[in-house]
């Protein structure tokens, strides 16, 4: 018991049953606690924009070959569309099946519209202008606005020009690419140094949820919740699974190794705060820098898969919910819409809700006042939305790097059977917590 209370994982599973106890009991005190959940997060995102920067330029100059980045890129777009569309078809497929929302009768009228005002605007930023008005918001106004603001996507966008400029400039960039590979370890360390308050954040996050909501506060909505979660577990070990066979390994230990990363995104709801050691754990699987540094900053944004399932769900949900016929026309437009609209998630205040508003946006035979009934239970399944999305974009890096031959299977393999390997500067730089490692392993790309 106390060496795994000294474990990070054991701290954040400890901090779970804590926060649950402090719901039930003294739920007044539980609320209370909600800035240590808060605070977390915002520590985590304070550094996600120039880590992402680091680590894209890093993996692009360090590759040397921009044809090959430029490879891998495309590869990873074109997984992430086939994947992306395959998990808006069964959230369809899903709702339709089990008609959550059949039975409710509810009248729009009588919803709180009030409640979605400040969704709807920024939804209405997100889409207005169709398409092109879309891909001209990759492009910042600075370079600086990018950084401020945490546009993701923008920060990927001059990080590629950036990285492919210093690669073709050759030795005169190496200076510069080596400050930003100092900067990405520095940055690492200061991740490091934040995942330590974890427990903290997972203490204040849980006793906040359970105080507020109480244990039945799922009765409501309860169907639509369990639907969804089975939805992103059917997706993983079975859409995700078949991935990881095809690639030559099993998504059983790829869930094992990253145990204590998934119980820190259980509990905070976000995948951002894992980000840094995600990478390290992939390379330490023995995958290529530059895959890695190319494929999950980029899959954060495009490949957002329990994301993607949980648009459609609601959609027709909420469609269902207020006795609202949809046509086959409605839900072809639902996916095509949700594929460009899901793009922009990341880093938008309350993302989740403001992509399903401008989803439903193209359809105006849905009300998108019905959003207050998924407003209510966003949080339980923003669990699992987190939770499928890191996993996706591991899947998808170990994917795209068996596809390209950029991973070391035999290194791969004694990792994910955790056979005991080297300590690299990668795992100290990121602070993981992965034991004593001192035997010889097959030599890292």
């Amino acid at each position: 018991m106390p060496r795994f209370a000294r474990s990070l994982f054991g701290q954040v599973v400890l901090a779970l049953v804590l926060g649950v106890v402090l719901g039930l009991t003294v739920p007044d005190f539980a609320v209370a606690l909600k800035p240590l959940g808060d605070a977390f997060i915002k520590l985590i995102k304070m550094i996600i924009p120039v880590l992402v920067f680091c680590v894209v330029v890093h993996g692009i100059a360090g590759a040397g070959d921009l044809k090959r980045v430029g490879r891998v890129g495309v590869k990873a777009l074109v997984y992430f569309e086939v994947v992306t569309t395959l998990a808006l078809g069964l959230g369809l497929l899903l709702a339709f099946w089990f008609k959550p929302g059949v039975g409710m009768n509810v009248d729009p009228r009588a919803l709180d519209a009030k409640a979605m005002s400040a969704y709807t605007e920024t939804a209405s930023k997100l889409t207005g202008g169709g398409p092109v008005e879309f891909l001209m918001k990759l492009i910042p106004t600075t370079v600086v606005d990018a950084f401020a603001k945490g546009d993701v996507l923008q920060v990927l966008l001059f990080a590629v020009l950036f990285g492919s400029a210093l690669s073709l400039i050759g030795d005169r960039g190496k200076a510069v690419a080596g400050f930003i590979d100092d900067l990405s370890h520095a940055l690492f360390k200061v991740m490091g140094l934040i995942i330590k308050l974890a427990p903290l954040g997972v203490l204040g996050a849980i006793a906040f949820t359970v105080g507020k909501y109480g244990v039945g506060s799922l009765r409501q909505l309860g169907l639509l919740v369990v639907l969804y979660y089975a939805a992103v577990l059917i997706f993983v070990f079975v859409i995700l699974g078949a991935v990881m066979r095809i690639s030559g390994f099993s998504i059983i230990k790829l869930l094992r190794y990253l145990r204590e990363e998934l119980t820190i995104v259980f509990a905070t709801t976000s995948s951002d705060s894992v980000l840094p050691q995600v990478m390290a754990k992939l390379r330490r699987m023995g995958i290529r820098d530059s895959t890695v540094g190319l494929v999950i900053p980029t899959g954060y944004s495009f490949n957002l898969d329990a994301f993607s399932i949980y648009i459609t769900l609601a959609a027709v949900f909420i469609a269902q919910a207020t006795n609202t016929p949809v046509s086959m026309t409605d839900l072809l437009t639902i996916l095509a819409i949700a594929l460009v609209t899901s793009k922009g998630a990341h880093g938008v205040p309350g993302s989740a809700i403001v992509v399903l508003a401008a989803t439903l946006q193209a359809i105006p035979a849905i009300p998108a006042v019905g959003l207050v009934l998924v407003l209510s239970v966003d949080w339980f399944m923003g669990i699992a939305r987190a939770l499928g999305n890191l996993v996706g974009n591991c899947v998808a890096t170990v994917a795209v790097a068996a596809w390209e031959g950029d991973i070391d299977r035999a290194r791969a393999h004694a990792v994910l059977d955790g056979l005991p390997l080297p300590v690299t500067e990668v795992d100290a730089d990121a602070g993981l917590l992965i034991g004593p490692l001192s035997a010889p392993a097959a030599t890292p790309r």
